[in-house]
């Protein structure tokens, strides 16, 4: 579990609060401009969300099996995958792991370069100047949430051995200086780390799937210029003339002038925005619309024609399994932006024609 609103930015000072963190670690989005534009969409995108799917493993494991994970790669990761997990990733999992063996009970490799459940998604979607652009949202998969899991409740224990009483043991904290939080900060780093190169191999995979389909002219991505922004995730940073291990929870970095992404709904626009570097915000801003329905409320409130008719003509699932991520289930995009005009300016609108 994790502790506080999402939407909410905890400045530590000599500590770090696991559970503030949350167990999606690296959760955050990349998005990709190309040089196609809408005209050069066929008439009928069915083939290439069909070739997405087909592409990039998706959804959820019940029991965490690797041999069950319909969200994983079944049989064995693509060549670049497991390429980049021993080039990058491999060696310091291993470190790890070592030393926390319980981590090592993931779906680590098996699930780099897979969305996952819940509200993760791919997109492809056009900007107010029609230009074709690729979205992806995802994070640290099963092992981040694993290393979330064994640390939250490692803090629990190490404030208890401390004497330390607490309003809520999700305030669990973990002391600079000592063992235990170099080993926080190393296994959340990695994880995020992890995130990253799994955010980057989906949206290779996506262009791959544009570069291979014959009803697209030669294209370009320019993925050198890609932003790609955590929304959970802790990072050392300085304000106020004091360093800080800044955890940001549902909320991206929003320093002068850095490139940053904000989505709505499955139905509803992403906005690229630009940071105004707040000081007072902690140079931050919200990662979202946000829910206005949990999930529960959302399917007891909303069914299947409903979603369906606030979809559009946006080519996504409509079935009952997708109501809670249901456009209605979220607060107004334009509303959430406007409340937070002294912290970003809109650069780009990006509206889904797959999702």
């Amino acid at each position: 579990s994790a502790v506080g609103p999402v939407g909410v930015v905890v400045p530590c000072s000599r500590s770090v609060v696991p559970a503030c963190v949350g167990v999606d670690i690296g959760c955050g989005i990349i998005a990709c401009q190309t040089s196609l534009k809408a005209t050069d969409l066929p008439n009928s995108l069915l083939e290439m969300q069909l070739n997405i799917e087909c592409a990039i493993p998706h959804g959820r494991s019940h029991n965490g099996r690797s041999d069950s994970d319909v969200g994983g790669w079944s049989n064995h990761p693509k060549p670049l995958v497991k390429k980049l997990w021993d080039e990058s990733l491999a060696k310091d999992f291993e470190t790890i792991t070592k030393k926390y063996p319980a981590i090592r009970k993931s779906n680590s490799l098996s699930q780099l370069g897979t969305v996952g459940g819940g509200n993760h998604f791919i997109e492809v979607c056009l900007d107010i100047q029609d230009a074709v652009w690729v979205v992806v949202h995802s994070g640290s998969r099963g092992v981040g949430n694993k290393i979330g899991m064994t640390f939250i409740e490692l803090a629990r224990k190490e404030v208890t051995r401390m004497g330390c009483e607490l309003p809520c043991d999700n305030l669990a904290y973990l002391q600079e200086g000592t063992e235990i939080f170099d080993d926080y900060l190393e296994a959340a780093y990695w994880a995020q780390k992890y995130a990253f190169i799994n955010r980057q191999l989906m949206l290779d995979a996506v262009i791959d799937v544009f570069h291979k389909s014959k009803k697209l002219p030669p294209f370009t991505a320019f993925k050198e210029k890609a932003i790609d922004c955590h929304h959970n995730y802790v990072r050392k940073e300085t304000h106020f003339g004091e360093p800080l291990y800044v955890i940001r929870k549902g909320a991206i970095s929003a320093r002068f002038g850095e490139p940053g992404i904000i989505p709505s709904s499955m139905g509803s626009p992403t906005y690229i925005v630009r940071g105004k570097g707040n000081v007072e915000a902690y140079c931050s801003a919200s990662h979202g619309a946000g829910r206005r329905l949990s999930r529960g409320e959302a399917k007891r409130k909303y069914n299947v024609a409903d979603h369906g008719a606030s979809m559009g003509s946006i080519l996504a699932r409509r079935d009952k399994n997708v109501i809670d991520e249901t456009p209605m289930a979220y607060k107004d995009i334009r509303a959430v932006l406007a409340a937070q005009s002294t912290l970003v300016d809109e650069v780009n609108k990006l509206h889904q024609v797959i999702c």
